[in-house]
């Protein structure tokens, strides 16, 4: 060792937000911790601890701050700003430590704040830092980017995940979307430093696996000693091409862990003895950046997305996260219309922001929650998890609701003429279905439903005066009157439901062969008729889908190409459930810890499920609905709704289940196999990025599974199929089988065209995962197929907006309204 090392230490205390204590304790946690560091760096500052000289610390995040202004006093905001300014205190500028389930304009507004304080103050801070989280989307850089933060430090959890590019302790230029580039440190584990055994009374290693391990007869400095000098001289092995390297660490070897200027004590005592070979200091992350960015060693740029190891937490809450999506759709509707926020309610949108941040948050649960599912911490944290999607629902629903009535919609109301206004909220024209709820105590123009339903109303546009084509079902409750409508961008519409003014005449037996007087409907199509309807297959202008009798969609021929939709290689048919259960052989929490990134065990029990009815429960003018219900195991009840459009080439897609409680480590599978699997690009979108999975990517990052946001576009020259993802944002790429990991390379690329698949529910993780997954659920998707030269990004966006739909609400018109 011919040179002097530098090991730069970095301050901090990770957030996890629910993993060691109830969420609200932990926010008053890490308030407490910052007037804590405070109150060490006036002791240090007046010379009372003078052996503490040299410490510094870091916020991991913007919201650690945000909590601390709130409950504190102006002397001490003051000294924190002073500290701030004197280099003593840093403040990573990201908002806390995500999954990827928050969208674009949610992060963005969550990011400009500690981008605002810090401009405010005049803290020339650029840095962020996150800890523990596996990943993030290409979209979380342009974020970042716009928001000032032009350095990323990255402290990766391998456990169950990996960090990207084959190596840690490594710098790379992350190029944005949009040609932007953050510089990033891919960093080691964020108790690095604790490894080195540099506080009083340190008994834990938890990644080192050495002869010390255990061993804790032994005096601790000497272990410091030599495991820093092994981890200096394995990176001079390795190549490593930097005289410096450096390691976070926080007080104690835990997650929230508080401020521990005592770290200083024995860095002073090492650099004392060996301070000529190897020097501790501590440094902030943005003095960290300033001592990179000042070398002269070449360093890469990589584009692409960052997939997170992490992100399928939301499948072992598949309840929450659907009323968090839902949150998410209001939130961006009441953006659209209301733009100006001037109709709506400031104060619920904010909140329903923070709320839907604090969901996204990357803690999934209490640490025992597999081992001790009955803890009462355990489901009071789960609880107060699930509470976050709910609260933003709430709040978000309430914004939205005064949107609409400043727009003009109308409460109940007796013996009210159903009009109603359809507003097209997006920025582009839609063509598409929306529809409209009838009370079963309502009347149109003095009559009531009953059973009428069909042939007994009409939609009528008001503007055109044009009688638009609808379609009614029962439903508890009432009706529903669904029909088709063809807005510009923002365009608002009125509409009436009204009896039918010109009754059809009454009908008669056709003479054709189509049904045998047993009222059974199943002739293949002959000549001169070639849709006929029964029960194994449905044909419509856009699609012919046949049925087998015991796996279910057997094809799906898209009538523009004439070209089956289903991938060639498919194993299991569109939305025929798929359940895996690996036997418990060790208990609850070993069995799935050894796992590693497969997410299930080498044992595992799959289970396909296997159609047992199969019937059409709607025909009418707008829609042909086929019922099929499976048989499958893990569940009570696995129903497929499919309801394929006449006019428009959609398919909406309802799977309705009732899972079994299980303690064994569970999947849920619904199948997408969609694509050619030779011609076709699979794109998917996430924080408002666009790419394709495999492909766009940085090297060494994650293949298997990804959270989207909309939904994924399977893209050939001439036909493109949009899947709408609507409840469930977790997809899977390539086999269910257990397998090596792959990383993303080149020669991974292919993988795009693999199956893909819609992981609803999982229960896999040993700690935090919600270990039950019991109860009823549905689950909806929407497919669209577009013959049109569009690009990714139209494509994407029209996911936004099968998810999103027509706004429709009771209205009274004024008399100008009405022709």
């Amino acid at each position: 060792m011919k040179k002097k090392w530098k090991i730069y230490l970095i301050h901090h205390s990770h957030t996890d937000i629910g993993y060691t204590e109830r969420q609200e304790k932990i926010e008053r946690f890490h308030v407490d911790y910052i007037k804590r560091v405070i109150h060490i760096l006036d002791d240090i500052t007046t010379g009372k601890k003078p052996d503490w000289a040299g410490y510094k610390y870091t916020c991991e995040n913007y919201w650690q701050v945000e909590q601390f202004l709130r409950s504190s006093t102006k002397e001490e905001q003051e000294k924190f700003e002073y500290y701030v300014h004197e280099g003593l205190i840093d403040i990573s500028l990201t908002y806390l430590n995500l999954t990827e389930l928050v969208d674009k304009d949610v992060l963005a507004k969550k990011l400009s704040d500690g981008r605002n304080y810090a401009s405010r103050k005049k803290m020339k801070l650029n840095s962020a830092m996150t800890a523990d989280i596996n990943g993030y989307s290409w979209g979380y850089a342009e974020t970042m980017y716009q928001n000032g933060i032009t350095n990323f430090f990255s402290c990766l959890h391998t456990h169950h995940g990996m960090f990207p590019l084959y190596k840690k302790q490594t710098p790379f230029w992350w190029e944005t979307p949009k040609g932007h580039k953050v510089l990033v440190w891919n960093g080691d584990h964020y108790q690095l430093g604790n490894e080195f055994m540099l506080l009083p009374n340190t008994n834990i290693s938890y990644q080192i696996r050495d002869e010390f391990t255990g061993d804790w007869d032994k005096d601790q400095f000497e272990i410091t000693e030599e495991r820093v000098f092994r981890y200096v001289k394995n990176l001079e092995t390795e190549g490593y091409p930097y005289l410096f390297v450096p390691a976070m660490i926080s007080g104690v070897m835990t997650d929230n862990a508080p401020p521990n200027p005592r770290m200083m004590e024995i860095i002073h005592r090492f650099n004392e003895k060996h301070g000529e070979e190897i020097e501790f200091e501590v440094v902030t992350l943005n003095h960290f950046f300033e001592i990179l960015r000042n070398e002269t060693v070449d360093i890469p740029t990589y584009a692409g997305d960052w997939p997170d190891w992490w992100a399928d937490g939301v499948g072992s809450t598949p309840a929450p996260t659907k009323i968090y999506r839902d949150a998410q759709r209001k939130y961006q509707l009441s953006k659209k219309l209301d733009p100006n926020m001037q109709l709506g309610n400031p104060s619920f949108f904010s909140e329903a922001e923070h709320q839907l941040m604090m969901y996204a948050e990357h803690t999934w649960g209490y640490s025992s929650s597999v081992g001790e599912p009955w803890n009462t911490l355990v489901n009071d944290l789960d609880y107060r998890k699930g509470a976050y999607a709910v609260n933003a629902n709430s709040l978000i629903s309430r914004n939205l609701d005064e949107v609409l009535a400043n727009l003009g919609e109308e409460s109940l109301q007796a013996s009210r003429e159903k009009y109603f206004k359809v507003i097209n909220p997006h920025e582009r024209p839609v063509t598409d279905y929306t529809k409209v709820h009838i009370k079963h105590w309502e009347d149109v123009d003095g009559e009531y439903f009953h059973f009428k339903r069909d042939g007994f109303i009409e939609v009528v546009d008001c503007q055109k005066n044009e009688i638009l084509v609808s379609q009614v079902v029962m439903i508890p409750g009432g009706n529903d009157i669904e029909f088709k409508i063809s807005l510009a961008a923002k365009e608002e519409r009125l509409v009436i439901i009204r009896q039918i003014v010109e009754k059809p005449a009454g009908g008669t037996e056709s003479n054709h062969a189509y049904r045998g007087n047993d009222g059974v409907s199943d002739l293949a199509p002959y000549p001169g008729c070639h849709q006929l309807k029964n029960h194994h297959v449905v044909e419509t202008d856009h699609y012919r889908i046949i049925f087998n009798d015991t796996t279910g969609i057997e094809q799906m021929i898209a009538k523009a190409t004439g070209a089956n939709m289903i991938h060639p290689n498919a194993v299991h048919a569109p939305f025929t459930g798929v359940y895996e259960k690996t036997p418990i052989t060790t208990d609850a929490c070993q069995e799935r810890r050894r796992m590693g990134r497969n997410r299930k065990g080498r044992i595992t029990e799959r289970d396909v499920a296997k159609l047992v009815a199969i019937d059409q429960v709607a025909d009418g003018a707008l829609y042909t609905t086929i019922k099929m219900e499976f048989a499958l195991k893990g569940t009570n009840m696995y129903v497929v709704m499919l309801k394929v459009y006449k006019e428009l080439p959609k398919i909406a897609v309802t799977v309705r289940i009732q899972k079994q409680n299980e303690w064994a480590p569970e999947n849920l599978y619904i199948p997408l196999p969609f694509g050619d699997g030779q011609n076709h690009e699979l794109y998917g979108e996430k924080s408002g990025s666009i790419f394709r999975p495999a492909i766009d990517q940085i090297p060494g990052s994650n293949i298997d599974f990804y959270l989207l946001q909309n939904g994924m576009v399977f893209k050939n020259k001439d036909q493109n199929l949009m899947v709408a993802l609507k409840d469930n944002p977790l997809i899977t790429l390539g086999t269910l089988a257990h397998h090596e990991i792959e990383l993303s390379s080149e020669r991974t690329q292919a993988k795009n065209k693999d199956l893909i698949y819609s992981w609803v529910m999982n229960n896999f993780w040993e700690t935090n995962f919600k270990v039950d997954l019991s109860g009823f659920y549905e689950f909806d998707y929407q497919l669209y197929l577009s013959v049109d030269n569009e690009t990714p990004e139209a494509l994407i966006e029209k996911c936004q907006e099968l998810n999103e739909g027509l706004i429709t609400f009771a209205y009274n018109p004024k008399e100008n309204e009405v022709k």
